[in-house]
């Protein structure tokens, strides 16, 4: 599989959100103080993305 999500824990021990593709960060999210909160943000990002608009300012 090219993409993925995955959580790790940052330096502060909170839990970050990474979406991955072609083994390159492409973003994350803030820290959170609980896993949960870390799966949240990518449901989250499943169920809104894809109908998402994109904008082209060139």
């Amino acid at each position: 599989m090219a993409h993925r999500f995955e959580i790790r824990k940052n330096k502060k021990g909170e839990f970050v959100s990474y979406f991955i593709y072609n083994s390159e960060t492409i973003w994350w999210t803030e820290g959170y103080s609980s896993k949960a909160s870390a799966n949240n943000a990518i449901a989250s990002v499943l169920k809104n993305g894809p109908n998402a608009e994109v904008v082209d300012n060139y």
